[in-house]
């Protein structure tokens, strides 16, 4: 192929590009432009049983997703992942986190229209430690009052929003017991759990 006086600067033919080597690279991208033309857009029909709020400790995932399983609920949830799980919701570390929450929640109400929100404290939270005390986890039944104090907090957070939707309240253990917090009386305004 001749140069023509009306090709662009840099043109693959005049810098001495074979046709072949040309249109072989153009094939990427036309092979990726009419698999992307034929794909079906995107749609938000399907609906999940529950969002699940855990902390993000990698010790627990495991042994939760298991957990979830045994109450139906494989594969049948939207998750979110925060340090503290329910101490996110009080602020901690910051407010960008209680945001994250509540824009997750939001998204999955209005996506996949669920009917429930389960959070997942566990014992020794390394944010807790932070938060409440470093050694809170060297008292069982004091690492489970404060854990408790704070998922009531949550649950009637999200109450007070989505007052359709169940709240489950769960404390998991090392040993991957799964404890159910049932929710107290709405405590006032303001409270924040005692350490």
């Amino acid at each position: 192929m001749k140069h023509s006086p009306n090709c662009p600067p840099k043109c693959p033919m005049c810098a001495g590009v074979s046709r072949r080597h040309f249109l072989r690279s153009l094939l990427p991208g036309a092979l990726a432009l009419s698999v992307l033309s034929a794909a079906e857009p995107a749609r938000a029909e399907h609906t999940a049983k529950a969002l699940v709020l855990s902390c993000i400790d990698f010790r627990f995932l495991q042994a939760e997703r298991y957990l979830l399983s045994l109450q139906n609920l494989s594969n049948q949830y939207d998750w979110t992942a925060l340090a503290g799980a329910s101490l996110a919701l009080s602020g901690f570390p910051n407010g960008a986190d209680t945001d994250a929450f509540w824009d997750q929640l939001e998204l999955s109400y209005k996506l996949h229209h669920i009917k429930k929100v389960i959070i997942l404290d566990h014992q020794d939270c390394g944010a807790y430690a932070v938060k409440v005390d470093p050694n809170l986890s060297n008292n069982y039944e004091r690492e489970l009052k404060v854990h408790s104090d704070y998922l009531n907090l949550a649950y009637w957070a999200i109450r007070e929003r989505y007052p359709e939707l169940s709240v489950e309240l769960y404390f998991v253990t090392l040993n991957t017991e799964l404890i159910s917090v049932l929710p107290v009386p709405r405590p006032q305004t303001g409270t924040q759990p005692l350490s």
